[in-house]
């Protein structure tokens, strides 16, 4: 089957000031959709033509790399999408408890998550993700992604320049303070949660 751009969950001008419409034109416009064009193109007549994007995924690692980082930031990219919203929510119940319990608060959460983002080296994701009942921050380089791994993700944020450049140049900071305070989507954290299992790719 081939794999669609994942609509944007809010207008193109919801997210601004901290992401532009003129951003989102381009990074899922554009790169979202080169990635998504670029799997479709790579699967096409072969054995992964019917598989979910997540088997996709876990089928190219370590054996396919351009199939590999497409796949995996088509699937990261759509996630990204989902962990913001017009109106940043508050954590259910249950995911501020386990928030308390692994940070303290989660205003601990959002200062962790600012400086992991911050000090990641180079182009990346940053994410809260759960384990065995537990929260972590985790870190993955480049296009690399948690899809087909041990871990449950709630959260992601994209830390490649082209996420905020146009808006904020070489300032991620800044662009990490807005998201994270104004425009996280803690209800999709919480469906994430409560799902117990990784967030499917639409098809």
């Amino acid at each position: 089957m081939a794999f669609s751009l994942t609509p944007l969950p809010y207008s193109d001008t919801a997210l601004a000031p901290v992401i532009s419409a003129e951003t989102l034109s381009f990074h899922h416009g554009k790169h979202h959709q080169a990635y998504v064009t670029k799997t479709n193109d790579a699967i096409e007549g072969t054995d992964h033509a019917d598989k979910s994007l997540e088997e996709v995924i876990a089928a190219a690692r370590g054996s396919n790399q351009g199939l590999f980082n497409n796949s995996a930031q088509s699937w990261n990219h759509g996630f990204y999408w989902h962990s913001m919203a017009e109106e940043s929510s508050s954590p259910s119940a249950e995911l501020t408890a386990m928030i308390n319990e692994a940070f303290g608060s989660v205003d601990d959460l959002k200062s962790k998550l600012a400086e992991r983002g911050a000090g990641h080296f180079a182009s990346g994701w940053v994410w809260l993700a759960e384990k065995d009942g537990k929260l972590s921050i985790e870190e993955t380089h480049d296009g690399d992604t948690l899809a087909d791994s041990d871990f449950n993700p709630l959260l992601t944020i994209d830390v490649w320049e082209h996420a905020y450049y146009l808006d904020h140049q070489n300032a991620r900071p800044a662009y990490l303070d807005g998201v994270i305070n104004k425009k996280l989507n803690w209800a999709f954290a919480s469906e994430n949660l409560a799902r117990g299992t990784t967030w499917k790719y639409p098809s």
